[in-house]
């Protein structure tokens, strides 16, 4: 690649071709940065596992049942950590290919949602990590304990940790999709305020998608999302007034 991708503009005219060719070179784009960020993933791979063991019970151990279930598991958790490595680029390429779609105003404006995706993805995986995931580790491996001798196998908790965390992750992203719909004039506040009830229930089954099977990590996932709408409810509201008084004085200095 002799260049990286380079951005239409809003209202640029392009064929097809050229379209598929800028999608061609974004997703390259992506490739490496993936291709980058594995290999440090997997030289950190061990205190990685230690970081993620430490979510375990004091009483529990993990085990292995296969030869090589270690070196499949470092493959694993080395993969989740290169995509949270790689997630500034590949958010940065993914709006970059859609950009043109949208005013040249609104483009600076979403250009700075975008930097605060990293934010909120932080925000989300440490949620998961030391909130959401300690709680409900709890209850899963205590769960009919008297039953069963539970035994954890590692391939199976370290994929569901990682999982957890890179999942709740992407879900924290729901304040820079809902202003970014404001933004550019798909939503509005007052609809957001009538469609409440459609969007606690919608968030709810969001969380239920999310890897978890019981009621305590399902509550700890669906509270912050509420609280996530809300908030993004109402700083669309207050955003929104200061949209338009921007745009009326525009217009009447035009």
């Amino acid at each position: 690649m002799k260049r990286l991708p380079r951005r239409l503009t809003y209202g640029e005219e392009a064929t097809l071709v050229e379209h598929l060719d800028e999608l061609r070179n974004r997703l390259i784009v992506c490739g490496l940065a993936l291709g980058l960020a594995f290999p440090v993933a997997f030289f950190f791979h061990e205190e990685l596992v230690d970081v993620l063991m430490q979510l375990l019970p004091r009483d529990r151990k993990l085990v292995t049942l296969g030869v090589a279930e270690p070196f499949t598991t470092a493959l694993k958790v080395s993969f989740y950590a290169s995509l949270a490595l790689a997630f500034p680029v590949l958010v940065w390429q993914t709006w970059g290919f859609f950009a043109p779609a949208v005013r040249q105003g609104s483009q600076r404006v979403v250009a700075r949602f975008v930097a605060l995706a990293t934010v909120l993805f932080a925000g989300g995986m440490a949620f998961a990590y030391f909130i959401v995931l300690p709680r409900a580790l709890s209850f899963l491996t205590e769960y009919d304990s008297q039953l069963y001798d539970i035994q954890i196998r590692a391939s199976y908790f370290l994929s569901f940790v990682a999982l957890m965390i890179f999942a709740t992750g992407l879900i924290f992203q729901l304040p820079i999709f809902i202003l970014g719909l404001v933004r550019l004039r798909i939503l509005t506040s007052a609809q957001l305020r009538a469609n409440r009830k459609i969007a606690y229930v919608g968030l709810l089954g969001g969380a239920i998608l999310l890897p978890t099977v019981d009621p305590v990590s399902l509550a700890l996932e669906v509270a912050p999302l509420w609280i996530l709408f809300e908030l993004s409810l109402w700083l669309s509201v207050l955003l929104e007034k200061r949209w338009d008084a921007a745009e009326a004085v525009r217009i009447e200095h035009a």
